[in-house]
């Protein structure tokens, strides 16, 4: 079977970090395979030998078949899973859609682009290094800055209180309305669309 991508929704595996602001890129996979459920086609696949937990989904906005992973590599290695998942299924880095948290973007916000630097976000930098190019898309979900510099581990391990928690789940409800435009219409729509999310129609 052919697919048109692989997105990646980056985060840390078991309890302990469920519903933390680094596990964003999990949560929306989440999200996706909820949504493919009820209006699509999902379907669980064996991801023992790439590092991760591995669905193939279809949805009329996606028009296509796509691969869906959430690496359990840890963070920090994520690039461990999605090098092996590229080379298997035989997509290029311009095929793979990253979503993750990120420290720059208020919470409630977010962007995507194409390429550019990892701001020191050691899953993107992992996936950079085994990839070998940082030319691919990321969805980048805001869950801002804690006040103290020093307290960035504990913030991103840390859950967020209910209104920025509420911000957070609206974002990623509007980046899989970003993943669908991007399959769509192409990247410079997809950044209109986040960047104005007044010119969004929320379902």
């Amino acid at each position: 079977m052919n697919y048109s991508g692989l997105i990646a929704g980056l985060g840390n595996p078991g309890i302990r970090y469920e519903g933390t602001r680094h596990n964003c890129g999990f949560d929306f996979v989440t999200a996706l395979l909820s949504l493919a459920s009820a209006e699509g086609i999902v379907e669980q696949l064996s991801g023992s030998r790439f590092f991760c937990k591995l669905w193939r989904v279809r949805l009329p906005d996606l028009h296509s078949w796509w691969l869906a992973a959430q690496p359990l590599t840890f963070m920090n290695n994520s690039g461990q899973c999605v090098q092996p998942l590229l080379s298997w299924y035989k997509l290029t880095a311009d095929k793979l859609v990253v979503v993750h948290d990120e420290l720059d973007i208020p919470p409630g916000e977010l962007r995507i682009k194409k390429g550019g630097g990892n701001a020191g976000h050691n899953g993107l930098k992992s996936i950079t290094e085994q990839v070998g190019t940082a030319d691919f898309y990321r969805i980048r979900i805001g869950i801002g800055r804690p006040q103290h510099k020093g307290e960035v581990i504990n913030w991103v391990l840390g859950r967020p209180e209910a209104d920025d928690a509420e911000k957070i789940s609206t974002a990623r409800r509007r980046a899989l309305k970003i993943l669908f435009i991007l399959a769509d219409k192409g990247l410079e729509q997809a950044i209109n669309a986040a960047r104005y999310p007044a010119a969004m129609a929320l379902s």
